[in-house]
């Protein structure tokens, strides 16, 4: 496996919608690898395929693994079916936005159906901070980033602070 360079923002790859995966190959099996040793080596707890130039729909997330031990989760083409009622804020950092944190409102649960490597659906009700992982990690695969989830006073801090730093 080798390690995938995190392109930041404003990289046009960022703001693209991307391709369903039509077929579990070789390629998108080491693209996997490499995003997930890349999102260890960041160090993140997701990554999603545009982010390292490809776009395609798929990410890896491990919501848990700075805790304890490492639980890895490919999806592919995952889509969210339902969302809890509970909405919670949360300070959301992005590999691709680094040094700055914006401020996102979103539900503390969701149904989401993905596929994994093996090609098994899993359709599953995530919760907390997988739940959380997941919405932005899935949000990648539309084009959105955390900028475009925030009003535009923080959207100009965010940038501000972010400019300040590259």
């Amino acid at each position: 496996m080798s390690l995938r360079e995190i392109l930041t923002w404003p990289h046009s790859c960022l703001q693209a919608i991307c391709e369903p995966v039509e077929v579990i190959t070789p390629a998108i099996r080491s693209l996997a690898a490499d995003m997930l040793d890349t999102m260890y080596a960041a160090p993140g707890r997701g990554l999603a395929a545009p982010q390292v130039g490809e776009l395609l729909r798929l990410f890896v997330m491990d919501a848990t693994w700075k805790e304890g031990d490492p639980s890895p989760v490919i999806c592919i083409n995952p889509d969210i079916l339902d969302r809890g009622t509970e909405i919670v804020g949360a300070d959301e950092g992005c590999l691709s936005i680094p040094g700055v944190m914006a401020h996102v409102e979103r539900p503390t649960a969701v149904r989401m159906v993905w596929t994994d490597l093996e090609g098994m659906v899993h359709d599953q009700w995530l919760s907390g901070f997988h739940a959380l992982c997941a919405q932005h990690e899935l949000d990648h695969l539309d084009g959105i980033v955390t900028l475009d989830q925030v009003d535009e006073a923080q959207r100009a801090a965010i940038l501000s602070a972010y400019e300040a730093q590259v």
